[in-house]
């Protein structure tokens, strides 16, 4: 927590750092927020090579910790953070909008995953790294022979399409359901 606490506050003086740490967290323990009581000690290695105690916390109270530091560093996450919450209200009231995101950001991960392939001329997801398909699996088709008109992705040449009787999987990266 220390060392997020100096990047955030740009304090490169670790104890300047840990004393801000240490009224903050009285700070925030004095109006009741949850937060500081997630964050829990563990043992960890120091630049002296001991084991001490170090404040630490998940990625949710991290965050939270985050939004309650004033700085110039802290904003764009702050920032960040609304707008995903924003957007995760909308998709709670539109599921359809919520399938939209996903289509989306499939979209944006093929060009990524097709990208690297054209850049590196290797298949970015190979036998050794995707996971193995499901045992009720009924056959493997390509995207043209059938799902072409289904969906407004468009195909990569190396993509093979799964499909079993609930799901269909895009072992490109790009996974998107299908209603």
């Amino acid at each position: 927590m220390v060392d997020i606490v100096a990047a955030l506050i740009q304090q490169p003086d670790y104890q300047t750092a840990r004393k801000y740490w240490k009224v903050l967290k009285n700070r925030l323990k004095k109006e009741g927020s949850q937060s500081v009581t997630d964050c829990h000690q563990l043992k960890m290695m120091a630049g002296d090579g001991k084991l001490r105690l170090t404040d630490v916390a998940d990625p949710e109270t991290l965050l939270r910790i985050i939004q309650s530091v004033p700085s110039p560093k802290a904003e764009p996450i702050k920032l960040w953070l609304a707008k995903v919450g924003y957007e995760r209200i909308q998709d709670m009231g539109d599921p359809a909008r919520s399938l939209d995101r996903a289509r989306q950001y499939g979209r944006i991960a093929k060009r990524a995953r097709c990208e690297l392939e054209q850049k590196t001329g290797k298949p970015v997801v190979t036998s050794e790294n995707f996971l193995p398909p499901k045992k009720n699996t009924k056959r493997i088709i390509t995207w043209t022979e059938h799902l072409a008109p289904l969906c407004s992705l468009e195909p990569c040449t190396t993509t093979k399409l799964e499909a079993s009787s609930t799901i269909i999987t895009f072992f490109c990266g790009a996974c998107v359901p299908l209603a």
